[in-house]
């Protein structure tokens, strides 16, 4: 009986219509083959099946399921009648569409192969997590299906204390057209919180299978101090399946119109956008520059691939003024590093070439001590054969800088004591590099590494300690180092975990650094002696100077590792300048024959806390010159963290007085989807609180609300920047990215 039923079911046949994946609107669908193709069959199981040879319906009765093609149906009773071609199930009815839509009902009817039918009391599950209940719903033609009586939601967990869902549309009649991916609201009214508020004649929006369309998104809206009151209304036109472009105005209350706009395009071997914004201030009084009305930016940046080893791309920001981009909330960069680069990585040989051009956004910042380098040139190789039993490799580095003003020093603007640049330096770096690893019978670590590098310099308009520049000054160095890592470590394992106890010595030997007063010091300013790099070759970031003489870095490092998979991380050392010339400026840490004492700690005994702490303090521990110190705590409902930096002035690197600021957050959800934040940051020694934000918002499985609102005092005009964010978002209505916490 039940082949019977099959193969009467299997007789019937119908042709597919095919859904375009790309309509006129530029949708972009995720479709799926609803119609069976012709020739399949139909398989049923059942616990009883009759068929009436003179009627010629067979009747399956139990626990019933039929399979046909991807659809399955799952039903107490199912009757088919072959002269008709109409299938009847009733009893706890589920029908599972191909494309993961599932209905339920307690009475439906099919017809035409399943493309034509009819529904009683029903609820439709979409793969969105969206739901349709309706009292009757009809299909035609297989892709047409008209609701009566509806309410449309996406609220499973998110509901109120008398059950209803937090929203729900409630609907006259709903017709669902899966050609176009979208569903129709007739007569709609709009429910949230269990209060009506709007009604709608017509609504619209798309099926789960649209995954982009034409059309508005979710409004967002803002405050800020130079615009007054924001309303974004964005738009979103979806032009090609690779290519898009979101239109995002922003209307204002003191500055009329925002113009924001964002393209996007996908290629076969990358992907790039440009975004781009502009306004015509009403009030130039508000904010510098000046009288100018028109301001603006422009920002793209690109990836591509040129095969598996090579790519290449950009990164660009054009503005009209340095304020522009942070007062507008645009971006919050303090500078932009504009670039087009080619890189490439096969095995141990790296390659890199880039052209770079500096732009300060920061108003405090002089445009014209900026650089720009062209080109910049990195490449590295390893050979892939042991030399003298050890690892051997080369690397080179170019670069040619031009800036518009020489960099005087003293000059209060930029706050670099005795730091002279000058107008443009082309320089090349080349290195010989071998070091090899001994593990010998005891355990130890035994590492000799040399190094022999050469520089050659080309600069012009330096600056001597009068103020007085050479047009043009070639400067040419050398210098060969060789050292002697070791490290002996000692593993215990206790009750509580296993510890880890390692001694580190090293002995490194390099002749002087020579005519460092004769280069332009551009990437090695900055000295940050810490504890990640006491045990460096070279202390200093960059390639303009070098790290001479002779030293001797000793400390000791210690890992404890528990079985509940918590740790704890020490390191402990200092280092001694034994013989040569001390290349190091004094409040580096490293200017004296003993530096600075350095030391870290990392401690995380659960996956909800961790803290850390790092120092560099003077030998005979009578001062702390820097310290940084934080603590992060996530449990189920509340999550939070503090930090807390301190470091002594450094006039050499842009620091003229002592710092000290702590700044923290922190998250509480209060009650179920409810949740708020604040943080800040305060800087201690000016007695100033230079940033705060605190905020609100509710997510839930079908609603997601957020609220800022923040105070920026960190310009050295006093200035106080407010700014109030504003976000909501109703799951599968469409919508645009929530706004994410700061």
């Amino acid at each position: 009986m039940a082949a019977l039923l099959a193969a009467s079911l299997g007789l019937v046949t119908v042709s597919s219509l095919p859904t375009p994946a790309f309509a006129a609107t530029g949708d972009v669908r995720d479709n799926k083959i609803k119609t069976p193709p012709k020739g399949t069959r139909v398989y049923v199981v059942a616990n009883k099946i009759t068929y009436d040879a003179r009627t010629k319906i067979a009747v399956a009765i139990g626990k019933v399921v039929l399979t046909y093609g991807k659809y399955e149906l799952v039903a107490t009773r199912v009757s088919y009648d072959q002269k008709n071609d109409k299938m009847t199930a009733v009893g706890e009815v589920r029908l599972t569409e191909p494309s993961g839509n599932i209905l339920e009902a307690e009475r439906a009817t099919l017809m035409n192969n399943f493309k034509d039918g009819f529904a009683e009391h029903l609820r439709l599950l979409l793969t969105n997590n969206a739901t349709i209940t309706a009292d009757y719903a009809t299909r035609q033609d297989g892709y047409l299906t008209v609701y009566e009586n509806v309410v449309y939601t996406a609220c499973k967990e998110c509901r109120l204390s008398s059950g209803k869902p937090l929203w729900q549309l409630k609907s006259r009649e709903v017709t669902h057209n899966e050609k176009e991916g979208v569903i129709y609201h007739r007569d709609a009214t709009f429910e949230f919180g269990g209060a009506d508020i709007i009604t709608m004649p017509y609504f619209s929006h798309a099926d789960p299978t649209v995954k982009r369309r034409t059309g508005f998104l979710t409004p967002k809206f803002s405050y800020a101090s130079i615009y007054g009151l924001g309303v974004e209304t964005p738009y979103f036109w979806n032009l090609a399946p690779n290519y898009d472009i979101t239109f995002r105005p922003v209307f204002t209350t003191d500055q009329g119109v925002l113009a924001k706009a964002e393209w996007r395009h996908r290629l076969a071997n990358g992907e790039y956008n440009v975004d781009v914004a502009g306004i015509y201030q009403l009030d130039t009084n508000q904010d510098p520059p000046g009288d100018t009305h028109l301001r603006g930016s422009v920002r793209t940046d690109g990836s591509f691939a040129l095969n598996r080893y090579w790519n290449w791309g950009w990164d660009g920001t054009l503005v009209s003024d340095q304020e522009f981009m942070d007062k507008y909330k645009i971006d919050s960069r303090d500078e932009a590093i504009n670039q087009v680069y080619i890189t490439g990585l096969r095995g141990r040989n790296y390659f890199s070439a880039q052209a770079l051009n500096f732009e300060p956004l920061d108003p405090d910042e002089v445009d014209d001590f900026y650089p720009y380098a062209v080109p910049y040139i990195q490449h590295s190789y390893t050979f892939d054969q042991p030399v003298l039993g050890g690892e051997f490799g080369y690397s080179w580095n170019v670069y040619s800088l031009h800036r518009t003003d020489s960099i005087l020093g003293t000059d209060p603007r930029v706050n670099l004591i005795g730091t002279d640049l000058g107008t443009d330096q082309t320089r090349g770096v080349a290195n010989l590099n071998w070091q090899r690893q001994i593990i010998n019978g005891m355990g130890q670590v035994i590492t000799p590494f040399a190094n022999l590098r050469g520089d050659l310099y080309v600069t012009e308009n330096l600056p001597d300690d009068n103020g007085l520049t050479e047009e043009s000054e070639t400067t040419t160095r050398f210098q060969p180092t060789a050292g002697l890592d070791a490290r002996w470590p000692f593993l215990a394992n206790t009750e509580g975990g296993q510890h880890i106890l390692t001694p580190v010595a090293q002995v490194i030997s390099s002749t002087n650094e020579e005519r460092e007063d004769d280069v332009s010091d551009e990437d090695s300013i900055a000295v940050n002696f810490d504890a990640s790099s006491l045990f460096l070759h070279d202390r200093f970031n960059g390639l303009d100077r070098y790290e001479g003489g002779t030293r001797v870095n000793a400390g000791v490092l210690y890992t404890f590792l528990s079985q509940n998979g918590g740790f704890l991380r020490a390191s402990f050392g200092e280092s001694f300048h034994v013989a040569g010339e001390n290349s190091f400026e004094e409040d580096s840490g490293l200017e004296g024959t003993n530096s600075d004492l350095v030391t870290a700690i990392a401690w995380q005994p659960w996956d909800s806390v961790r803290l850390s702490y790092q120092a560099r303090i003077e030998e005979d521990f009578s001062d702390i010159n820097v310290q940084e110190a934080a603590l992060s705590l996530n449990f189920d409902r509340f999550s939070g963290s503090i930090s807390y930096a301190s470091l002594k002035a450094d006039p050499h690197v842009d620091r003229p007085d002592d710092e000290q600021q702590v700044w923290g957050a922190v998250g509480w959800n209060f009650s179920g989807g409810w949740s708020v934040y604040a943080g800040a940051r305060y800087d201690i020694e000016d007695s100033k609180l230079l940033k705060d934000t605190v905020g609100i918002g509710y997510n839930c499985d079908c609603f997601n609300f957020r609220i800022f609102y923040e105070e920026d005092r960190a310009d050295e005009d006093e200035k106080v920047d407010r700014s109030v964010l504003f976000s909501i978002d109703l799951k599968s209505l469409g919508g645009d990215d929530v706004l994410p916490a700061p």
